[in-house]
């Protein structure tokens, strides 16, 4: 379908709007004007995914300069950049590849805004137009992020970053709502609540359909983020993608610590933007998700803002221990 609604009209603004309306919008002139074909299309996307791909590596790279290794000695950054499941959900025709590529984007151009505006332009209008919900939870952990940083920046460049973000959201806020049929709503939670109700229960109609609706909050979270597990595996490739929500479980178990909370504390921009983008994502989605396969398509969004979270905090530590090592050295050599 993807493939062929763009091919009903030989209108272009036809197709302009918001969620699957734009991607169709987008292959438009791909199929009427340049003539690609399906396999073509499929490339295109793929391309766009690889695109993303390279913006998380510039995103970690840049932020994140020292080297760490985990499960006895494998590169963490190219473990997660090779990571199966993310790969498939961002490698054809649809909203996977896309979603993606903006939400990198958007990743990469916030730690230099001034410079990269047109970066972060341009990835917020693929973010909204493809997820408008996603943009919310992106702007919110902007906004929060450069609130709470560590770094010093100009009072400035921060009110220039939440007049941008806040204002973008209060003219969006309409279609944001609409997503879930709540613009015309007097109670947004009550609403809210009948939506997640409704859409998790049709949802759940499947073979790999899960009780969310009566699950407690930190199991919803827990499903959303580490299911489908060996126990619970729908196939074949289910237990390809129980093997790689493993090793998200033992990434996670990395920032159970004291320290994390110090670390958080103190940490940059990006790292604060990360987890509440992360964890706003999560949170609406574990709401409304009520089956293993869409969880797993919905989550390969997020999943790098929580990656990154880990990586720098695993850094900091080792820079910290190199710090005291050198310290240690010094206080030697003078002894």
């Amino acid at each position: 379908m993807y493939f062929e609604r763009p091919t009903y009209s030989q209108n272009w603004l036809d197709y302009y709007g918001t969620s699957t309306t734009f991607i169709d919008f987008v292959s438009w002139p791909f199929l009427n004007v340049f003539g690609f074909n399906y396999e073509m299309m499929m490339l295109l996307y793929a391309w766009f995914g690889f695109i993303g791909f390279l913006y998380a590596y510039l995103f970690f790279r840049e932020n994140i300069p020292i080297k760490i290794t985990v499960f006895k000695n494998f590169d963490f950054l190219t473990l997660i950049l090779f990571l199966p499941n993310m790969h498939f959900w961002t490698a054809s025709l649809g909203k996977g590849a896309p979603i993606f590529l903006g939400l990198m984007m958007f990743a990469y151009a916030i730690k230099s805004p001034k410079d990269r505006w047109v970066t972060l332009l341009l990835a917020s209008i693929i973010t909204y137009h493809i997820r408008p919900h996603v943009f919310l939870f992106v702007a919110a952990g902007t906004v929060l992020g450069y609130m709470t940083g560590k770094e010093k920046i100009a009072w400035w460049k921060k009110m220039l970053v939440y007049v941008i973000m806040i204002g973008s959201l209060i003219v969006v806020q309409d279609t944001i709502l609409g997503m879930a049929g709540l613009n015309e709503s007097d109670d947004l939670i009550q609403e809210f609540e009948t939506f997640s109700d409704e859409r998790a229960g049709e949802l759940s109609d499947s073979g790999s359909g899960v009780d969310m609706a009566n699950y407690s909050l930190p199991v919803k979270l827990f499903t959303f983020w580490f299911r489908p597990l060996f126990f619970d595996a729908p196939g074949v490739l289910g237990i390809i993608v129980s093997l790689e929500n493993l090793i998200y479980l033992l990434l996670f178990f990395k920032i159970l610590k004291k320290g994390f909370l110090k670390f958080l504390k103190n940490s940059p921009v990006s790292v604060k933007m990360s987890l509440t983008t992360f964890f706003l994502a999560s949170l609406a989605m574990s709401f409304v998700m009520s089956n293993l396969g869409i969880i797993i398509r919905q989550k390969s969004m997020v999943m790098y803002f929580l990656f990154f979270v880990i990586y720098y905090f695993l850094a900091q530590q080792k820079y910290d221990k190199i710090i005291k090592l050198k310290k240690a050295r010094k206080l030697q050599m003078q002894s």
